[in-house]
């Protein structure tokens, strides 16, 4: 006689689209006075970095074919890394993971130097694309280095541009994360200091973090011109004139993304009622309308204008379809791509593209 025995295995279930609650449900919980409206912020979304880091990717594959291989993620946003994924761009975490030989771009928050050997020991291929306002950064860092000088590096450490700056120049730098940190850091000569900011911090905290840092070094020298780049101020500022009228703010953006995890703060800092962020307009809770009258809509320096305006066709559909555009600066920004690749595409008469920035990506299709 042969038994036999069976063993139970728990299969998940399938997700399942979670069930809105109707336009007439929400307005019935807490109606609303007056006209309901959107305040959309302008500048917001691609700032010319990221335009050029993405279309360096776009190139590679087009180019050379899939796959290309990209050390971390090009730009901190999912629907970017998954949409250059379905072309055939491999994402990883070191070098050491790319097979020798092959192709590997680097990430817009840049590398320290020990990446770049590691790439080289390797034999791999190289295309930079790291943020030519991070490169500045860098290029401080080095600078200050050699002369003599400390480095305190506002910004959050283990993010990828603070490690690739911090890997100028090790011995000479420390990192602040925080006001509190600059309260209690100590230094080694207080009259050879300068401080340094990652890129994509909140100015205000930054400042905080100056004054803090000055009061208790009065010798702390500022880098030559502002690190904070353009476009985290600009969308930053954009949001500080909508947050006082808005009784919700939607923050398009991932959670890796710094600025846009920045602008949820700044928007509450400065008078929104509520703040969220959101990578997709299906992660909105529509609870979070009841009772609201204005929305402000905003998105972070990494995220593609589709995002947005598929928040903006969801908020129509629960009444706020008044949308009016908040512009608190004009961009036109440009960066040429990335040397390796306009090499490329000069040899192979590619003239589709070379340039990265605001305003300056063809229309789908085009």
């Amino acid at each position: 006689m042969t038994t036999t025995t069976s063993t139970l295995v728990s299969l998940p279930l399938p997700a399942m689209p979670r069930k809105r609650k109707s336009r007439a449900e929400i307005e019935a919980a807490a109606p609303v006075a007056g006209e309901k409206r959107v305040l959309l912020a302008a500048p917001r979304g691609y700032c010319a970095g990221v335009d050029r880091a993405v279309i360096a990717v776009e190139k590679a594959l087009e180019h050379y074919g899939a796959p290309v291989y990209v050390r971390k993620q090009i730009v901190h946003n999912k629907h970017v890394v998954s949409t250059l994924e379905e072309r055939g761009a491999i994402f990883v975490e070191e070098t050491d993971e790319v097979p020798e030989g092959e192709l590997v771009i680097f990430s817009a928050h840049g590398v320290s130097p020990a990446v770049v050997q590691s790439a080289e020991d390797r034999g791999l291929r190289t295309i930079d694309a790291t943020c030519p306002l991070v490169t500045k950064v860098h290029r401080e860092a080095v600078r200050f280095a050699k002369n003599d000088n400390e480095i305190l590096l506002i910004g959050h450490e283990g993010h990828e541009e603070v490690e690739g700056t911090y890997g100028e120049a090790p011995e000479s730098t420390t990192i602040v994360n925080n006001p509190e940190e600059a309260r209690t850091i100590e230094v080694k000569n207080p009259d050879k200091l300068i401080w340094l900011s990652q890129t994509t911090l909140s100015v205000d905290e930054t400042m905080e973090i100056v004054q803090i840092l000055r009061e208790r070094f009065p010798n702390l020298q500022d880098p030559p011109s502002d690190d904070i780049c353009y476009a985290t101020s600009n969308r930053q500022a954009a949001i500080k004139k909508i947050a006082p009228q808005a009784d919700l703010v939607i923050v398009v953006g991932s959670a890796n993304s710094s600025n846009s995890v920045r602008l949820v703060e700044v928007a509450l800092e400065y008078g929104a009622k509520a703040a969220y962020r959101v990578d997709y307009a299906h992660q909105v809770d529509e609870n979070w309308f009841t009772g609201v009258g204005t929305v402000g809509v905003t998105s972070g320096a990494s995220v593609p204008e589709i995002l947005v305006q598929d928040v903006i066709r969801l908020l129509a559909d629960y009444g706020y379809a008044d949308v009016s555009e908040v512009v608190t600066a004009e961009e036109d920004i440009l960066f040429s791509l990335p040397k390796e690749l306009r090499a490329t595409l000069k040899e192979r008469g590619d003239e589709s593209r070379s340039l990265g920035g605001r305003g300056s990506r063809p229309a789908k299709g085009s």
